[in-house]
């Protein structure tokens, strides 16, 4: 039998007197959020260990999607830049790519639109205790970097985002055996309609194998990094940063 983190966590949340009452839901108790975030290294070597991290999430069907795919985290940038582009229907917007990369990469909405698409219908699974099922479509993330052209020292993708936190640009990673999985895409489209700014509005990532603040939305460059030591706090990302969230956040 294959173990999930779900799993994993579920029996540890039942060790300390909590219950996950069901795949969908991440418990909101004080006590079991720390030990769902506690560990990080622990997780994710269990994580890497018991699992096959080259599967696919589930995916549903059309009759299954949620009627209500509600937003999380920021509704709106609200930055006077972002305001404009919204107000440009995103005709200036480019998503840059670089770092690690032979080959810069600087694209509009319209060639993001034009490359190799893959829909899907998967549930998001937010920390927070919802879950929703919906339709995304986007270019695979490992089709750009490909493109870009990765260099051998690369092993993480950093994605800076238009949302600022404290004054600060949102900021989130991965490794690169989630970049390239088949279910990780940049998708700018939500239920078959273009995504709105309330849903991360031009693109935003959806990695599907984990929780929902890994997802980041407003994407506006992506680089290819040897470390994480120099991004943000050294963890990887805003949440993992300030509020001690496991950086690899695997379902």
């Amino acid at each position: 039998m294959i173990l999930t983190r779900r799993a994993l966590v579920g029996g540890a949340a039942i060790g300390a007197g909590a219950l996950l009452t069901g795949c969908d839901k991440v418990i909101q108790h004080p006590t079991a959020r720390r030990i769902l975030f506690m560990g990080e290294e622990m997780n994710r070597g269990l994580q890497r260990a018991l699992t096959d991290r080259a599967a696919l999430a589930p995916e549903f069907s059309p009759a299954q999607m949620s009627p209500i795919f509600r937003s999380n985290g920021t509704r709106d940038p609200g930055t006077p830049g972002y305001t404009a582009m919204v107000a440009n229907n995103f005709a200036d917007y480019r998503l840059k790519i670089g770092g690690l990369v032979d080959r810069p990469l600087s694209l509009t909405l319209p060639q993001i639109r034009q490359m190799p698409q893959r829909a899907q219908i998967t549930r998001h699974d937010c920390v927070e205790g919802w879950s929703a099922i919906g339709k995304w479509q986007g270019p695979k993330l490992g089709a750009l970097l490909t493109a870009a052209g990765l260099r051998p020292q690369a092993r993480y993708i950093v994605f800076t985002c238009a949302d600022l936190y404290r004054g600060t640009p949102y900021y989130e990673s991965i490794d690169l055996v989630d970049a390239f999985h088949p279910q990780t895409i940049l998708a700018w489209a939500l239920n078959d309609r273009v995504l709105d700014v309330a849903h991360g509005a031009p693109v935003r990532l959806r990695v599907e194998r984990q929780l929902g603040y890994k997802h980041a939305k407003y994407v506006m460059a992506i680089d290819a990094v040897a470390s994480l030591d120099g991004i943000g706090k050294g963890k990887g990302g805003y949440w993992e940063d300030n509020v001690d969230y496991d950086w690899y956040a695997g379902i």
